[in-house]
């Protein structure tokens, strides 16, 4: 039986929370890792939710979408997004270079923890008779689908998404420079490309493909894991 509202607030709260946050913090891990101590001065460089935790990206807009997928069938993508880790690119040792790093560190953490939950839905799935089962698989395919819509949707070569500035790293310095100058117009092409439809078009192929692979991973049937989410 599908879950009410209430319900899939309570399943998806920490996968939300933990996939938005823990992007951020492996931003400003790795940017100090390559010499820039911003994020770290600031202490963003923290698994603590609560220093990385935006009231309007990471609670309401994420809650408005999941109650909008609620009432109207269809489903569509999760959106949200923290605070941003401040990044002094300037003070990477090799600034073009180690920008590529930085940025992919944050997808990459996406999908270190789509296997983390993979691994309490697979525990879910093995256990049918205990109590505890249920909404641990329930919360294991809540955050395998959160987490690849996370990483997916920062992949994706628009600047100021990782995936922007991966292309700004690989690309020669003048194409580089001539691309870098859609960041100020990015977030307002991310919202229309969102809500005329055309951002799931995009993405839709690529998180099924992700997600075949984690199920190949953990050999958990695709459809039970789309059964699951469906549930929610």
């Amino acid at each position: 039986m599908e879950l009410n509202l209430i319900q899939a607030i309570a399943i998806y709260a920490l996968p939300v929370v933990f996939a938005i946050t823990l992007h951020e913090a492996a931003h400003g891990y790795v940017a100090k890792h390559f010499g820039d101590l911003t994020a770290y001065a600031e202490g963003r460089v923290s698994l603590n939710p609560l220093r990385h935790i935006d009231p309007v990206g990471t609670v309401l807009v994420p809650l408005v979408l999941l109650m909008l997928t609620k009432l109207f069938t269809g489903g569509g993508i999760l959106f949200g997004w923290a605070k941003p880790v401040p990044v002094n690119f300037g003070n990477l040792r090799h600034p073009k270079r180690d920008m590529l790093w930085v940025a992919a560190a944050g997808p990459l953490s996406n999908f270190a923890m789509a296997l983390v939950w993979a691994s309490l839905l697979k525990l879910g799935l093995a256990a049918p008779g205990n109590y505890f089962a249920p909404p641990l698989a329930l919360m294991g395919a809540a955050g395998v689908f959160v987490n690849v819509i996370f990483m997916v949707l920062n992949l994706l070569p628009l600047p100021p998404l990782d995936g922007g500035r991966i292309v700004v790293s690989l690309l020669p310095y003048r194409m580089a420079y001539q691309f870098s100058r859609i960041e100020p117009y990015g977030f307002l092409i991310l919202l229309m490309l969102l809500f005329s439809g055309l951002l799931g078009v995009v993405m839709w192929p690529m998180i099924g493909a992700v997600m075949s692979l984690i199920s190949y991973l953990f050999d958990v049937p695709p459809a039970d894991l789309i059964r699951l989410i469906n549930l929610i």
